[in-house]
């Protein structure tokens, strides 16, 4: 019989260490994915995901399945990602940008490197809330009851985040439908 994730959660708070290893096994990669989409750094992206696991085992025996494990997942997830980026400072270069495929040609491929750079610099500049919410919503497909769930907030005010981060976007990124 197959046990969901809040009951392995549970056996895990028991001792039962290849619960947890099902439970690394089912999450890691979708963790890993929103951390890296928050912070665009594989290697903290992996740090953030072992921290994660490692709170939730050091954790267990004290777990309530309130809510879904995944949800509780990405509320760590969360919180460590926001505190990670509140204590790194951006890093510039003079280097340009290398070209990864020359074959659509090299204009298009400038064009395409420069949107796609408007972009992700347009949703680094949400704040930080705003940002989460919105990677856990299009990247996850989280419900707006599990991201709130996840970043400590209503539902309702999610739907305000997700409002005001798509309303920002819509005005930085103004300029490239103009093009």
């Amino acid at each position: 019989m197959k046990r969901t994730d809040e009951e392995r959660m549970q056996a895990v708070g028991k001792g039962d260490l290849d619960a947890f290893r099902d439970l690394v096994l089912a999450h890691q990669r979708s963790a890993w994915s929103v951390a890296f989409r928050f912070l665009h750094d594989p290697a903290e992206a992996e740090d953030v995901v072992q921290d994660a696991f490692l709170k939730i085992l050091d954790a267990a025996h004290r777990y309530r399945p309130t809510a879904s494990f995944r949800t509780y997942l990405y509320q760590i997830v969360s919180r460590l990602c926001i505190d990670r980026m509140e204590k790194k400072r951006p890093e510039y270069t003079d280097e340009p940008p290398d070209v990864a495929d020359p074959s659509p040609g090299p204009g298009e491929v400038f064009a395409s490197r420069q949107e796609k750079d408007a972009v992700r610099t347009a949703v680094d500049a949400l704040p930080a809330n705003q940002r989460i919410a919105l990677i856990l919503k299009h990247y996850e497909g989280l419900s707006y009851a599990e991201i709130g769930a996840a970043i400590g907030v209503t539902a309702k005010a999610v739907e305000g985040l997700l409002g005001r981060a798509r309303s920002d976007l819509q005005d930085r990124l103004a300029s490239l439908k103009k093009d």
